[in-house]
């Protein structure tokens, strides 16, 4: 086994535990309708995870970079001000929510 790459060093399991916890987030604070919606969001949190895992230079790194995003999508859901109007809600300030991760 390479000691020298974190990768490595990870529990089997351990990725797909943290994809069904980045699908839970995404879950509470995307819209989706039905099984075509919830597949959407399985391959948003499977490119999400595999982009950070690629990038990560060591395990703290890579679950700090979730956990950061995670705090990020969960803190701007809560900031969101509806319209009211049909538009697309906005955060304080008048800036357009965006969908992105």
């Amino acid at each position: 086994m390479d000691t020298g790459d974190w990768r490595t060093q990870l529990q089997p399991d351990s990725r797909q535990r943290i994809v069904n916890k980045i699908m839970e987030t995404l879950k509470r604070h995307l819209p989706f309708s039905g099984q075509e919606g919830l597949q959407e969001l399985k391959k948003i949190a499977v490119r999400f995870e595999e982009k950070i895992y690629t990038a990560a230079t060591s395990q703290s790194h890579y679950l700090r970079k979730i956990s950061l995003k995670m705090l990020t999508i969960e803190t701007r859901s809560q900031n969101i001000i509806p319209t009211g109007n049909g538009n697309k809600p906005l955060y304080p300030g008048g800036k357009c929510a965006k969908s992105k991760l």
